[in-house]
């Protein structure tokens, strides 16, 4: 079945992601192609938005595409810079504010009976972020809505199906933006929203039975959400002709391994758990720099990978948990990866060095969209809502070289503060959280003695995507609690701190 598809044509902005992700929660399908690699086949999309960007259009550097396959041809709407380029290239004005317009805004003035602001009024709030203003509208533009510091917040160019705004309507402090984009989308431009999660497991599904055939599989299982998702995928598609490797570096949750082990075989799938743990801890062995425990793991993992592979008779593909960041990060507006991935987040160099074909049922969709199709799937609640655990593990959460006596005491700890939070009916209120194990001793009385023991930091953060991130206020009786239990129950640990730091400027993992 062939899905209407819209075209985001990526400027640059932080918010470019946010765009994709609220044109899907209308169930329509939405990719993000940079500037300066509009796809060829732009008659096959349905309507086109430009994103914002950090960028000036006064500027001799204005990133400045061709749009002529797309203006007054397809449904287009400009989202602040795509609202400035279109007014600065085609006769109007935009020159730089007075002051820099960020942050929440409401309109004062809203066109009556324009389908294009249907249910959306004044006083409605949107958010602002550029430091230039429209000052005076493009050949053949029309004023839809203002706000107090902003006169040209809208508009639509008449002649064409091209609409503008200045403000972000993907950003959740514009409480009706979605509302706009549904405008824009479905009553304007005439998209079907008919790209659901059930709708992509059974085309998923199909592509794959005739892509794969009776072809043999080989994957390997995180414990994650993104790795289970698409091996019940590609268990539906293929059965027994998967074969899933989970892997035990010593550097998992306390009990993590015989307990996702257990749970992968309860779902029908066809895993081998290898305890590698012995091996991943002797390539550690003495060291402390945090890129070359990355390294170390990544190369232990593939080895171990591959041994096991090795067993498995006439295997020709390789599936990875890849999703649709990770592909867009590599082909960014800005020439090239957006970041720079912290090595051994996904399985770098296994391809190449297994020679096996590579199938990634999962990269079209966003990590939100992946729990979504796995609960279609009928999948664990409690797997498919599990936190972000770092590929490393516990390694990049031991601050120092590791040791077997280090991992225990931090495996304690995250099992004390995790299994807190499901207590409280926190876990699920928090996107990610575990222990970091400090390289410092603190001085502390237990039982009228002296002690001189380690500290531990408990890290807990809300986000949506992890590229921004704030600090969970959580309970003060909570982290008394959590706190008091670590230090009467782990042996080792005296001093409990918690993290009160946001992403930007920390991480949120410390290493």
């Amino acid at each position: 079945m062939q899905h209407d598809k819209v075209l985001i044509i990526d400027f640059g902005s932080q918010y470019t992601q946010l765009i994709a992700r609220r044109v899907r929660e209308l169930n329509i399908y939405s990719e993000i192609h940079p500037f300066n690699k509009i796809p060829t086949n732009v008659h096959d999309y349905k309507a086109v938005i430009l994103s914002g960007s950090p960028m000036s259009v006064r500027s001799e550097k204005a990133f400045h595409p061709d749009l002529s396959e797309i203006r007054g041809k397809k449904p287009l709407l400009g989202v602040c810079y795509g609202a400035q380029y279109l007014a600065h290239f085609s006769g109007g004005q935009v020159a730089e504010s007075n002051t820099r317009e960020y942050g929440r805004a409401n309109l004062s003035f809203v066109q009556e009976n324009e389908p294009f602001l249907r249910g959306i009024s004044a006083g409605s709030q949107v958010w602002m972020s550029h430091s230039d203003t429209i000052k005076q509208l493009p050949t053949g533009g029309k004023l839809l809505a203002s706000t107090h510091d902003v006169e040209n917040a809208a508009y639509k160019i008449e002649g064409e199906t091209t609409f503008a705004i200045q403000f972000h309507p993907e950003v959740y402090h514009s409480t009706d933006g979605k509302q706009l984009l549904e405008n824009f989308l479905v009553h304007i431009a005439g998209v079907n929203p008919d790209w659901t999660p059930n709708a992509f497991v059974e085309e998923t599904v199909a592509e794959l039975k005739e892509k794969l055939g009776n072809d043999k599989v080989v994957l390997g299982l995180s414990g994650g959400v993104d790795s289970s998702v698409a091996a019940m995928l590609l268990h539906k598609a293929i059965g027994k002709n998967l074969y899933c490797i989970f892997v035990n570096n010593g550097l998992l949750r306390k009990n993590e391994f015989s307990s996702v082990l257990q749970q992968y075989e309860g779902m029908g799938l066809n895993v081998k758990g290898v305890d590698a743990s012995a091996r991943f801890l002797e390539a550690l062995a003495g060291e402390s720099d945090p890129e070359k425990k990355r390294k170390a793991i990544g190369r232990v993992f593939i080895e171990v990978f591959d041994d096991e592979a090795h067993q498995i008779k006439d295997v020709t593909w390789l599936a990875q948990g890849t999703i649709y960041p990770d592909v867009i990060e590599s082909v960014s507006a800005t020439g090239g990866p957006s970041a720079t991935i912290k090595s051994h987040h996904n399985v770098g160099g296994l391809p190449d060095f297994m020679k096996l074909k590579i199938v990634e049922p999962l990269k079209a969709l966003f990590k939100d969209e992946v729990r979504r199709v796995g609960a279609s799937m009928g999948m664990d609640k409690q797997l498919l809502g599990r936190h972000p655990f770092p590929g490393p593990g516990l390694a990049i959460r031991i601050l120092g070289d590791i040791t077997a006596e280090k991992v225990r005491i931090l495996q304690e700890v995250d099992a004390i503060f995790i299994d807190g939070l499901r207590q409280w009916d926190l876990y699920d209120k928090v996107w990610q959280a575990g222990a970091i194990l400090l390289p410092v001793n603190s001085v502390g009385v237990m039982g009228d003695e002296r002690t001189y023991e380690k500290v531990v930091a408990l890290r807990a953060v809300e986000s949506t995507d992890g590229m921004t991130a704030d600090w969970v206020d959580l309970p003060y009786k909570f982290l008394q609690k959590v706190s008091n239990d670590i230090i009467n129950k782990v042996k080792g640990v005296n001093r409990v701190v918690y993290d009160i730091s946001s992403k930007p400027p920390a991480t949120i993992e410390w290493e």
